[in-house]
């Protein structure tokens, strides 16, 4: 994997500690080779990763392949600058959050379609079901990216891209088995030529699981997961200048989870389990001009996101319903004059629509909160090489929300590779995120609020040595977010806007403030052996001046987390890895009365080629067992131990 970026320019003591946490650094980096990378995120166009500006992280192939990893969500975990939370075992509610920001206010995508569920009441994407199953690399684009994202791109963006379906006929299996009753196999069927290709592939995974409410706390129910799934995805090059495309993603996961049942309504073990359909399509056409030098796409992505949970021991068994759609037409223009300058721009229309109803046994049938809503943008970026070490990007955005109006976003970004083994960064975005339907009109809504806003910064440096062999990265990063929307409980309140909605309202009520720096490092000295390292400073808190959790940290996001990898391949086809990640003290809630304590996780992992199509696999994840939690009262998983084998035919 790759990381960039730099130290703390003008704080004497942020430098001080950069310097004393550089020596503790533990990883995760591209192998060395690979540093020169191509990265489709940061400008919605291939790019070398050495000419962006932007903080970036690359997971490549190899690395999902040797990371044995199940869940994106753990993938996330171990890389620069981002905290995740999941609510009891596979499957559980799960939050990703990208330097400090709300788990909201990322924007999550699969070869760039929009995963981000307008049903929810923050807009947020649920990483609960999304499984690593046929990734070719995921790129996770750290700071502020509405210029070219849009809305919620705030914290950052998660980009999964899928293999592009290319050779000849071939046939990939992976299937492996183990603790908690853990049963897991992916298939993939593909082939290509200078005139089409086409994959189809399929997942299915389940596990008994563990109790979602803490054993610690007296949880004795295990809750289990299941989720299956497909994906296909083709091309064809109608003539050598016009290629249409098609691509889809399905899931349907069916996640165990306990609840507050009656009389006493605490948290404790329940029945109830909920089901979760996600659907993601593009169809699009790409049609290249001028000698390829302007290359025209044109699209219609759509996202379906349908959640429904149930309670067998209520006498309304259906307790919530939500379905939320999005469909996007799109136009996007890439332009490559040369190698010293190009640009993207394009125009996009935005449809959200909600549908959301809560039944109880008091209102068994109430009426369901129907809305849409269309956001209509433009946006322009351009990428220019004055010199040839120097890359100078910058880009704005136009949205104009059918609701609150319209809003402009900037960004900029320069990249200098001062030598040919250094290359220096820095970035300014400008983020903003919308008020999501439920903001708007549900019954706690108020159509009045204003968009979030954010302004954010960094700087970095990235230096190799040993023609690449080593490489190392500090990043220092700030940003300020304005007009965050809270929900303002009315109980026990009598102001005026509390005897309009006495349930209790949405209103712009917060200030938050994040910074800190990020550190990278890996080194492939002796044949075989590659360690890899990484180590992040986060300082997050409530900016909101007069409120009552004024300079509190904010929940769930620890002030320190680093991670580690010590990989080595035998002289026999036998490779063995020990992984080690870490995460500091955080709090649970944004008074932090509730303490999350600090715990490191260590994880062992080998693989052996029995041939050049087969391989076996095996790993023991939490191997000290170690109790932890990332979210009050609800539990985790402890030691567990896994054998795998997977093949390409």
């Amino acid at each position: 994997m790759f990381s960039t970026l730099v130290p703390s320019a003008g704080r004497a003591s942020r430098a001080a500690l950069l310097v004393s946490a550089f020596a503790l650094t533990t990883v995760q980096a591209a192998e060395p080779e690979l540093v020169d990378g191509i990265v489709v995120t940061a400008t919605r166009a291939p790019v070398s990763v050495l000419t962006i500006g932007d903080s970036i992280t690359l997971i490549d192939a190899p690395d999902v392949r040797a990371s044995q990893k199940t869940a994106v969500s753990d993938l996330l975990s171990a890389t620069p600058g981002v905290s995740v939370s999941r609510n009891g075992g596979f499957g559980g509610t799960t939050s990703v959050r990208i330097r400090g920001a709300e788990s909201e206010q990322t924007v999550v995508l699969i070869d760039g379609v929009k995963l981000n569920d307008p049903s929810a009441a923050g807009g947020g994407f649920n990483f609960g079901n999304l499984l690593v199953n046929d990734i070719a690399r995921i790129e996770v684009l750290r700071g502020s990216q509405s210029t070219l994202w849009g809305g919620q791109a705030i914290g950052g963006v998660v980009n999964i891209v899928t293999s592009e379906p290319t050779g000849d006929l071939t046939t990939g299996i992976n299937a492996e088995a183990g603790s908690y009753g853990t049963g897991r196999v992916v298939a993939r069927v593909q082939a290509g030529n200078e005139r089409y290709g086409w994959r189809i592939g399929g997942n299915y995974f389940t596990t008994d699981g563990i109790s979602a409410f803490d054993e610690d706390l007296g949880g004795r129910e295990d809750d289990g997961y299941r989720n299956v799934g497909f994906n296909a995805r083709g091309h064809v090059h109608i003539t050598d200048s016009l290629t249409a495309e098609l691509r889809s993603n399905y899931s349907r996961g069916r996640v165990e989870f306990d609840g507050f049942p009656p009389p006493a309504f605490a948290f404790a073990d329940t029945r109830e389990y909920g089901i979760t359909k996600e659907w993601v399509s593009y169809a699009g056409v790409k049609l290249a001009a001028f000698e390829n030098r302007l290359e025209n796409r044109v699209g219609i992505a759509y996202t379906d996101t349908d959640r429904d949970n149930f309670d067998p021991d209520s006498s309304v068994p259906r307790t919530f319903d939500a379905y939320g759609t999005n469909l996007r037409y799109e136009y996007q223009g890439t332009l490559t004059l040369n190698e010293y300058f190009n640009g993207v721009f394009g125009v996009e229309r935005e449809q959200s629509k909600l549908s959301s109803a809560s039944p109880t046994p008091f209102e068994p049938n109430p009426q369901p909160l129907r809305r849409d809503v269309t956001i209509d943008s433009a946006y322009a970026q351009l990428q220019v090489a004055p010199l040839r070490p120097l890359t100078l990007t910058g880009g704005l955005r136009y949205d104009d929300h059918e609701t609150f109006g319209s809003d402009t976003s900037s960004q900029a970004a320069v990249a200098w590779s001062a030598t040919e083994s250094t290359t220096l960064r820095a970035s300014y975005g400008e983020g903003f995120k919308a008020p999501t339907l439920y903001q708007l009109y549900s019954e706690f809504g108020n159509p009045a609020l204003d968009p979030e806003e954010s302004n954010d910064w960094d700087a970095g440096v990235e230096q190799r040595f040993i023609d690449g062999k080593i490489s190392v990265s500090a990043t220092y990063f700030e940003r300020e977010t304005r007009n965050m929307i809270d929900f303002v409980s009315c109980f026990g309140v009598s102001t005026t806007a509390c005897l309009a909605q006495p349930d209790g309202y949405y209103e712009n009520v917060q200030r938050t403030h994040a910074d800190g720096y990020e550190l990278a490092f890996n080194a492939q000295l002796v044949r075989g052996l590659r360690v890899s390292a990484n180590y992040t400073n986060l300082d997050a808190r409530n900016d909101a001046r007069g409120t009552a959790n004024f300079d509190k940290e904010l929940p769930r996001r620890a002030r320190d987390s680093a991670a580690a990898s010590v990989e080595y391949e035998w002289t026999i086809p036998l490779t063995t890895t020990l992984a080690a990640q870490y995460v500091g003290k955080t709090f649970d809630d944004a008074a932090n009365r509730f303490v999350l304590d600090s715990y490191t996780l260590l994880d062992l992992r080998v693989a052996y080629r029995l041939s050049d199509a087969w391989e076996v696999y095996g790993r023991i994840e939490n191997l000290t067992d170690e109790n932890y939690s990332t979210a009050r009262r609800y539990g985790t998983l402890g030691r567990a131990a896994y054998l795998g084998v997977r093949a390409q035919l």
